[in-house]
């Protein structure tokens, strides 16, 4: 099991290259800092089980991915392709919640609170949101919360491969 720590903030995005590149500087190697759309998680327990999913992806040579951050968004976001994942996951420009998943990392409080602004509010499920960004319907959810629901997507990626 990995050491995983999700954290939550809003932040304006002035451009999103410029954002991964300060990510980047200040991680060091073997770290993994990934941040999310926070508005597209449904829980802690939706993302933690996305990213061991994504390294036992690795581990079993069934990743989809060839970066184990691309992998994160792909499993998830409960998606195969790239481009929908981080359609989903992904950063934009503007305002955002965003949902950082710092993965065998120190603490970055400092550095992470000096870019965006700590609400760890933003992890609360939009259940509306969430349907919409997942498509769910309510069918769905007469037996399942989203968050077991997406945790089932996650699941049956590695199960459909």
């Amino acid at each position: 099991m990995e050491n995983i720590k999700i954290l939550g903030f809003t932040a304006t995005i002035d451009s999103v290259g410029k954002t991964l590149s300060e990510i980047d500087a200040i991680k060091k190697d073997g770290e993994i800092i990934q941040l999310l759309n926070a508005d597209a998680v449904a829980s802690k327990n939706h993302i933690i089980h996305g990213v061991n999913q994504a390294f036992l992806a690795f581990e079993r040579g069934e990743n989809l991915a060839k970066d184990i951050s691309v992998e994160i968004v792909l499993r998830c976001s409960a998606q195969r392709q790239i481009s929908k994942a981080f359609k989903i996951l992904g950063l934009s420009e503007g305002e955002m919640n965003l949902c950082a998943v710092l993965i065998n990392c120190d603490d970055y409080s400092d550095e992470l609170n000096s870019l965006f602004i700590s609400d760890d509010d933003v992890l609360i499920a939009n259940e509306e949101k969430l349907k919409e960004i997942y498509k769910i319907s309510d069918f769905e959810l007469e037996n399942m919360s989203i968050e077991d629901l997406l945790i089932d997507r996650i699941t049956k990626l590695t199960v459909d491969y």
